[in-house]
């Protein structure tokens, strides 16, 4: 069998085009929830959960169904925290990040129903301290949290950053 090419899969998807994306900043027990991408051979990618929005759907449903879909959770969608733009051509998206909370729901490593079964990216879901972020080599996780030096940064800044990112080689 062939060995998907995910760098490939992921620009195909999701490149070349602006996305809106949603994402949901998730802290219990003074942990945040984020989820770990493979984005291709020997390299991955935290970020919190999210994803792109779709047609007809407010942002709020959207955050809804796509930390359902990475995670098992089910959240209520609290406050608007700030916008980020992401422009790593092919890759461009606008980012709303909201604080959410949990409702309900049994944390799991879940799906990208955009991406088929065997090309799927979630390698791993879990709640990490400061401490545990920091850790993580800048290029292996979102530019926002290379930029945090508490938990509470996310939820006090408010307005538009552009902080990049180089993911995808």
């Amino acid at each position: 069998m062939k060995k998907p090419n995910i760098k490939k899969d992921i620009i195909e998807n999701f490149g070349n085009r602006l996305r809106t994306r949603v994402n949901g900043i998730l802290i219990q027990d003074n942990k945040l929830l984020m989820v770990k991408h493979r984005m291709h051979t020997n390299h991955s990618f935290w970020n919190v959960p999210g994803g792109g929005m779709k047609f007809g759907q407010d942002a709020k449903e959207n955050l809804k169904r796509e930390f359902l879909e990475e995670t098992g959770l089910n959240i209520a969608v609290n406050d608007f925290l700030f916008v980020h733009e992401f422009l790593e051509p092919p890759l461009h998206a606008i980012e709303l990040f909201f604080e959410v909370s949990q409702t309900s729901g049994k944390l799991v490593v879940g799906i990208d129903p955009e991406l088929e079964t065997n090309k799927q990216v979630i390698e791993e879901v879990k709640f990490l301290s400061i401490e545990d972020i920091k850790k993580i080599p800048s290029k292996k996780k979102h530019a926002l949290f290379g930029r945090i030096n508490s938990l509470n940064d996310v939820r006090i800044w408010k307005g538009y950053f552009n902080f990049g990112n180089k993911c995808i080689k």
